[in-house]
């Protein structure tokens, strides 16, 4: 008798391309395709390496994330950075074609929608490929073809299930999302939250950006790391894996509620000493800001870290620069020294991480 399949817990998710039946429909087939494979690739290639791909399903993607995988902001973060990745694909396809096509002209049509629950399932191989099974699965699915965009009135949008926040310790009032119930025959009724993503896609278009480029900076250098942008993002902001190569850090400690953000405020322990953390800007997985007011400084001065993170292919860029406010020359001109090697000591520690872990994806 074959041995059983044993059940598993992660976090499940449905990424499914709105409007493309409709645009199926009014499209040249072969146009169509090639619009619809493109997108696809791009959902996928968000999705990774965070969430492992199940399967393609029509227009939609089927993936997953298992039990401890990463961390719950980093959910958070893959779904927001796919859907501005994928807003961002539509807009260049739209603005690199002449063509008069419906297939084209109707591209703006096209939008994003996830769903996401965490529960259990089994993982079996069927002809040849890995099939996900059992009722959190179906759950999941079922959800797709629930009433949320229709309530929220918007075609770009996340549903996570009340039972997804409650795993990842998150509290939905304070990440701004809306509370819906979802009326599912066979499965009855499951309360959700749901994220207007069309809304955040247009707030991200405006705010303001802080970032140290090259030229401000008192202090920069750039590495090759064998890993993707989004495994060096998980350890260079993961509160957890942070104190792994920051040796400075005795704890860390998130004084905002709620996920990491633009505006989280942070308490790195430093032995008995506190050193107070602002994130100044949040890009995942593209850079991340983070000031540290000083009052030796003077004048509200503050110490300005950029972290930023190029995909190359196989390996990713990692660039951190050092800057800081109009009075932060002199300060920098006394403890620079000191700071560049506190910072050389932490960025060998996090480099030496990374190629052990892109050593054992290989």
């Amino acid at each position: 008798m074959p041995e059983l399949a044993q059940a598993e817990s992660g976090c499940l998710l449905v990424a499914d391309i709105t409007g493309y039946t409709s645009y199926l429909q009014a499209t040249e087939l072969e146009h169509a395709q090639d619009v619809l494979a493109d997108l696809l690739e791009t959902l996928v290639e968000t999705l990774q390496p965070i969430f492992i791909l199940s399967k393609l399903e029509g227009d939609a993607a089927f993936a997953y994330a298992p039990e401890g995988r990463v961390s719950p902001t980093l959910i958070l973060d893959t779904v927001e950075a796919g859907y501005f990745a994928f807003r961002r694909r539509l807009r260049d396809i739209e603005h690199a074609s002449n063509c008069d096509c419906n297939a084209c002209v109707l591209i703006p049509s096209l939008d994003l929608k996830y769903f996401i629950h965490h529960g259990a399932y089994v993982a079996r191989r069927i002809a040849g490929t890995e099939e996900l099974t059992g009722s959190d699965v179906v759950l999941v699915h079922r959800l797709m073809k629930a009433e949320a965009g229709a309530k929220l009135d918007t075609a770009g949008f996340a549903v996570y299930t009340k039972t997804t926040l409650l795993h990842l310790g998150m509290n939905p009032d304070l990440l701004g999302f809306r509370s819906l119930t979802e009326r599912l025959a066979d499965v009855g009724d499951i309360d959700v939250y749901a994220q207007d993503l069309t809304t955040l896609w247009a707030f991200e278009n405006e705010r303001h950006r802080e970032f140290v480029t090259e030229d401000e900076a008192f202090w920069a250098g750039a590495w090759e790391v064998p890993v993707t942008p989004e495994i060096a993002w998980d350890y260079v902001t993961s509160p957890v894996k942070r104190v792994m190569w920051n040796d400075e850090i005795t704890r860390f400690d998130q004084q905002t509620p709620g996920r990491l953000s633009t505006g989280t405020v942070n308490h790195c322990m430093h032995g008995p000493n506190v050193i107070i953390e602002h994130v100044a800007d949040w890009r995942p997985f593209d850079y991340l800001t983070m000031d540290y007011p000083n009052p030796d400084i003077g004048d509200g001065g503050f110490m300005r870290c950029t972290y930023e993170f190029t995909d190359q292919g196989e390996t990713t860029k990692l660039a951190f620069r050092v800057g800081g406010s109009s009075s932060f020359d002199a300060w920098w001109a006394e403890h620079g020294e000191m700071m560049v090697q506190e910072f050389g000591v932490s960025v060998a520690a996090l480099r030496e991480i990374l190629n052990q872990v892109g050593a054992q994806s290989i």
